[in-house]
């Protein structure tokens, strides 16, 4: 049975969300209680974020950068790179990864913002045909998350480079503000995931990964940060992270262009969240976005469903994007159709490490490193 929160818009489209007598959903019921008293955007909040200024500054004395800042030019890392250089006082090398991608708005957005900050870019290109052959390995593949070879490339790219660098800090725009509500895991699963990727590239690929970035969770999550002193870090959640607010300081301050909705800075990104999905699978990414917004007091449960009325994309933008990805993967619009309509599958279908994810987000709550998390 159909069932919407009393409170945010997430629904039974998350098979595993459960609701309590006031027909309020858990994801509202974990920000609530777990969440909200344990995120400071105060004072606290400030000395906080001072003291992981200091931290890094110390980290980084001597060198041409303190930190890098992951950009994809979207409003997120957007605005961080201006809170790191404005606000914490810090010297960020700005990286982005080029998976083949990019709107020309992202492209705009990040060389204004790093032009008028007088920062320093570096780009890293992923090798296209792998790349490629990939992501037409994970559409045959008839998995939801066929937007997992793009993020692995982006952060095994840039923890490689950290690692490379003797970098100490990876500043990242995850943050509480406008993401305390996560995607199901079902509907987007682990992107640091090898195995699992190994596994749809060795079933579907065409060609070995030879230069394609990979990383895993045990590279990440223990020997970057305990072995090698790597940290990654979410200033956003020690700031008044105020959506609208940031857009319009952006927009006024660097000339920088608003998006649609959340990751469309990507046109894969903004395919697979605003159709794909949606389309083949009943998933809908605005229902995690918009009651992140809601809890937050930054968007009205009113709003939100008037916007889920209508569909992300229209029907010409659909046909021309459609059209855009087939060619774009060197495949005909036939075929991509034909992915579209397979049967689906999930993340279980396939090798996996999600026993050892499992464990390792209880013991991650338990030590209160983490405050929400995918189930």
């Amino acid at each position: 049975m159909y069932r919407i929160c009393s409170n945010c818009v997430m629904d039974t489209t998350d098979s595993k969300i459960t609701f309590d007598a006031n027909g309020v959903c858990d994801h509202c019921t974990t920000f609530r209680t777990k969440i909200l008293p344990n995120w400071h955007t105060d004072e606290r909040g400030r000395r906080e974020l001072d003291a992981l200024a200091d931290e890094i500054r110390a980290a980084g004395k001597g060198r041409d950068f303190d930190c890098i800042i992951g950009m994809s030019g979207g409003i997120d890392s957007s605005y961080l790179v201006y809170i790191a250089k404005e606000l914490m006082g810090l010297r960020p090398l700005v990286f982005h990864v080029d998976a083949g991608w990019n709107s020309q708005e992202a492209v705009n957005n990040i060389e204004r913002i790093v032009d008028k900050l007088g920062l320093d870019l570096y780009t890293e290109v992923i090798d296209w045909p792998e790349m490629r052959d990939l992501q037409l390995a994970f559409f045959k593949a008839s998995v939801p998350h066929i937007d997992a070879p793009q993020d692995m490339a982006f952060f095994a790219t840039m923890y490689k480079f950290a690692e490379q660098h003797k970098v100490r800090h990876i500043l990242t725009g995850a943050n509480l503000s406008t993401e305390c509500i996560r995607n199901p895991l079902e509907w987007m699963y682990y992107q640091s995931d090898s195995i699992q990727l190994r596994d749809i590239q060795r079933r579907f690929g065409t060609r070995p990964l030879s230069k394609f970035p990979l990383t895993t969770i045990f590279r990440h999550k223990i020997w970057l940060p305990y072995v090698k002193g790597i940290k990654t870090v979410r200033p956003l959640n020690f700031v008044p992270y105020i959506k609208e607010d940031a857009v319009k300081l952006l927009v006024e301050k660097f000339g920088w262009q608003p998006y649609p909705q959340k990751h469309f800075e990507s046109r894969f990104t903004r395919f697979y969240e605003g159709y794909w999905l949606p389309k083949k699978f009943g998933y809908d990414t605005r229902r995690v976005q918009f009651s992140s917004l809601i809890v937050t007091g930054q968007m009205t449960r009113e709003e939100a469903l008037r916007r889920l009325e209508q569909p992300a994309l229209d029907a010409e933008t659909v046909k021309q994007e459609f059209e855009y990805v087939a060619t774009k993967l060197g495949i005909t619009v036939a075929e991509l159709q034909g992915y579209l309509e397979a049967p689906n599958k999930t993340y279980r279908d396939y090798r996996s490490q999600e026993a050892f994810y499992a464990v390792g987000a209880r013991a991650m709550r338990m030590l209160g490193l983490e405050l929400g998390g995918k189930r």
